[in-house]
Formats: structure tokens, sequence, C-alpha cells
């Protein structure tokens, strides 16, 4: 491990050390997690103390961990920030999980400008709400849109269905008409992937 990835690992321990809930290095860069609560002012601290200097908001992405492992005990959702320092060219994210009935979190476009977008497309996507936001509306969807996309519950074939309705002159929403259909392989492989593991003379079973 690098030696200053070393060192921004122990200086975030140290720093934030009443809020950290976890502190790892994993690929050469340093992930930290924090409470929704301290989300804004540990960037805040991030940007202006001079032993990290992240002047930069590199990504905002958002996480649903929905049906995720197999003990479900985490949160469904998180928010991740993406941080980079030019003066000491290090890199850091910052993680925290949010409520699953109501994913909220104060934002930090006062810190980094560059967040505005990124938070719009997290609402817009994922239903996370920034307290603070300007201007918190739809980014890449329609603003007649219904739901969030990029959640795993969301349903494949959407919810409702828009077009241009010719004498009315406007866009107008209609529900599904798209039957849902289970897509069953048409191709079966007798290869290890169908083997009997319990068949004692290992035989091959197709479907």
């Amino acid at each position: 491990m690098p030696e200053n990835v070393q060192t921004l690992a122990a200086h975030a321990q140290k720093r934030f050390s009443g809020m950290l809930e976890s502190c790892t290095v994993a690929l050469g860069e340093v992930t930290i997690q924090v409470p929704a609560s301290s989300l804004h002012d540990t960037c805040q601290t991030l940007r202006d103390e001079a032993e990290f200097a992240f002047d930069m908001l590199i990504d905002l992405c958002g996480v649903d961990y929905l049906e995720y492992g197999e003990t479900g005990s985490e949160p469904r959702f998180a928010v991740v920030y993406h941080l980079l320092s030019i003066e000491k060219n290090q890199r850091i994210r910052v993680k925290s999980y949010l409520d699953e009935t109501q994913p909220r979190v104060e934002s930090v476009t006062g810190i980094w400008s560059a967040a505005n977008w990124f938070e719009r497309e997290a609402f817009d996507l994922f239903g996370f709400l920034f307290d603070g936001h300007p201007d918190l509306r739809r980014l890449l969807t329609d603003y007649g849109f219904i739901g969030h996309p990029f959640r795993k519950d969301f349903p494949l074939i959407g919810n409702v269905e828009m077009r241009y309705d010719l004498e009315s002159k406007r866009v107008i929403y209609e529900p599904v008409s798209i039957e849902p259909r289970i897509t069953v392989p048409r191709v079966i492989r007798h290869d290890h992937r169908y083997l009997d593991t319990n068949s004692s003379n290992g035989e091959v079973k197709g479907g």
C-alpha cells in the first residue's frame, strides 16, 4: 500500500474519530463511512482543511442494496461521494447510508457546485432528497415520470406510457400496455452447469 494512502487513512481516522463508522483501504483508495447527519460537515472538512484539501467532487452516486447478500442486515440505500485533491493527487470515497422510507441528506452544492446535477440525477433515479438543493428536479427522465428507475424494485416495463395526442395537441400519460413476460432460455447447454450434484454417477440432466 502506498505511504500516502496509509497517511490519508490515518488522518481520516484521527480527524473523524467521533463520527467515523468505518475506514477501509482497497485498491489503493480510502473509503470512509459516516452517518448521514454528519455527511455535510465531513465534506466541508475534507475540502477546507489543509491535510485533506479535497477541492474537487468527481462523482456522486446512489446504491440500492435491496436483496444484497444473504443476511439483508445492511440498510437499503447509500449515497457515495468520490473526491479528488488536485494539490495532493489523492482520492477518497465518502459513504453514508440513508433511511429507506425517507432517504434524505443535506446537499453539498454549497461545498462543490459540481454536486448540483449529480444530486439531481440521484434524486431522479433513486429518489434521494437533498435538503438545501437550489433546484431539485428530475434530470434524465420526463417530468411526469412515475417512480425511480435505478431502484431494484422498479418494474422493467415501467409504470406509465407517454405519447403525443394529436387531438389534444399535448403529451399524455396512459397505463402501460405491454404485457409482462417471463424470459425462458431457449438453449439448454449440457455441461457442468446442469450436473446433478446429488447423483452418484454425475449424470447430466437437461431441461
